[in-house]
């Protein structure tokens, strides 16, 4: 296979490559010098168009093709010391992978990736790379753009839906029965981890789970549209198929008291992993009126139950059709592009920050921004407007310029006097953060909590708690973070259980 660079360009030509046939692209691999590597272009991810995709629930990235992922996979350099394993917090051997990726091992690539992540499937898709795992690619930096960073993430998600879709899912083994039982509060991503990493030591498990579905934040948080919740089952039957049992509509703290799982039922350990679902309000005039809600209510109400789908779901949904979202993380994201599915007129992410501070992922602004959200920066309301019937109407919103950074290090928002006026609209979405559920806690007294309502772990390196063989990890004890932190949590969890339970 010939290559060569343009006279206008240093960079191999896509059309070039991709003219050839995947099995030609399979042998590409060996032949490439590391200027040829940094020579290939970024593979774009295929989306569906804005306009379409806006208006339904299917997965707005299309995922590679055997081809794009080939020659995206070329672009690792392999390097002696790999910094992408450093950012990612459960250490994929990231360039093990990629590498049998550009020879089309696929069945070998994803056999790397699960010796230390259980849910590439989703951690492909919704875990933010570029602040991980591609944030410290050596391709990147030598490019001077994190966004010209090997696409680490999109070929995570490559090998899982190619062993998903081929049927071969393997489930991992079982050593034989230890006789000693294992509770696992939660079927989050930190849970589910916890869970696979335990089951396999012969341990038995159950998962207690507070809703009617399990997957956790993976199944109310995350819409449809950015994570199918086929591959959310997918992962629950592997569990399954291990052995791992379940116990849904079931809350710890009002079902059954922690306590009681130790003493009454036998388990030789627990772990806590109920996320931070509990939803954070502003504290402004207006907040009770109908017609503003948590976010995170929102999209529990549209993901766990369906209210998009009015031919068979009968969950109640408010007709919005001027809809505020307040806030500038994913979570805003997410209600913003719900919000425009089930019917909203006009969407509007109002942030108190500028767009270079947004916390959100770069990719769900861009998505958000393509399917006609309007991001009113500078601007934060002090007050909600109802109208005789009590039902939102409007905002009294405030405009802000930056000032010197806070603690955070983060530009300070700063009111402009004299500069407020009104936003019309009928529906407000809250999501500027959650807090902890505290019912685990305060039925659970010898539980040590932060002010946040935190559990605050007593050994970091095993996620022991204050409690005795009480372990706890992920948003619980981090507040809101990601998936695939979570997922560290449940790792580091699992092998403290694992340890105790070998004593």
């Amino acid at each position: 296979m010939s290559m060569h660079n343009t006279e206008h360009s240093n960079e191999i030509q896509l059309d070039e490559i991709a003219k050839h046939d995947v099995e030609q692209l399979k042998t590409l691999h060996p032949t490439l010098k590391m200027k040829d590597r940094l020579a290939i272009p970024p593979q774009a991810m295929p989306e569906l168009d804005p306009k379409y995709r806006a208006t339904n629930m299917e997965e707005v990235a299309c995922g590679y093709s055997e081809a794009e992922a080939i020659i995206e996979a070329n672009r690792c350099l392999d390097c002696k010391k790999p910094f992408c394993m450093d950012g990612c917090p459960v250490r994929i051997n990231i360039p093990g992978f990629i590498k049998e990726v550009a020879q089309g091992n696929y069945d070998q690539a994803i056999h790397i990736i699960k010796e230390t992540s259980l849910l590439p499937a989703i951690c492909g898709r919704v875990c933010p790379q570029e602040r991980q795992c591609q944030k410290s690619c050596t391709v990147g930096k030598t490019l001077k753009d994190v966004n010209k960073a090997v696409a680490i993430g999109r070929l995570e998600r490559f090998c899982a839906d190619y062993e998903r879709e081929k049927g071969t899912i393997k489930v991992p083994a079982v050593k034989p029965a230890t006789g000693k039982k294992v509770a696992v509060i939660g079927s989050g991503p930190a849970g589910l981890v916890v869970a696979a990493d335990v089951r396999r030591e012969g341990h038995d498990v159950t998962i207690f789970e507070a809703f009617h579905k399990l997957g956790g934040v993976m199944r109310y948080g995350i819409p449809e549209f950015r994570l199918p919740k086929e591959i959310v089952d997918q992962e629950i039957k592997t569990l399954e198929a291990m052995g791992v049992h379940f116990k849904t509509d079931f809350i710890i703290g009002k079902s059954r008291k922690l306590q009681d799982l130790i003493d009454k039922d036998g388990f030789d350990a627990v772990f806590i992993g109920v996320g931070a679902g509990l939803p954070l309000f502003m504290g402004i005039e207006g907040e009770n009126l109908v017609g503003v809600f948590a976010a995170n209510e929102y999209l529990t109400r549209a993901n766990l139950m369906r209210a998009y789908d009015l031919n068979n779901a009968h969950t109640p949904s408010w007709p919005a059709k001027k809809v505020a979202v307040l806030g500038g993380g994913n979570v805003a994201m997410d209600a913003a592009r719900m919000a425009l599915r089930l019917g909203a007129e006009s969407v509007k992410i109002i942030y108190r920050r500028g767009m270079s501070e947004l916390p959100a992922r770069a990719e769900e602004v861009h998505h958000a921004q393509e399917e006609g959200v309007e991001f009113c920066v500078l601007q934060n309301p002090s007050k909600i407007l109802g109208d005789e019937k009590g039902r939102v109407r409007a905002m009294l919103v405030d405009r802000y310029e930056l000032g010197e950074p806070d603690e955070k290090g983060r530009p300070r928002p700063v009111k402009l006097e004299g500069q407020s006026f009104e936003m019309e609209v009928d529906t407000v979405l809250v999501a500027i953060g959650n807090g902890s559920n505290p019912l685990i806690s305060q039925t659970t007294p010898d539980l040590r909590v932060n002010r946040k309502g935190n559990i605050e772990l007593d050994n970091p390196e095993t996620n022991l708690t204050s409690k005795a063989h009480v372990f706890a990890g992920g948003d619980i004890v981090l507040g809101a973070a990601t998936v695939i932190l979570a997922m560290g949590e449940g790792r580091r969890a699992a092998a403290g259980i694992n340890k105790l339970l070998a004593e």
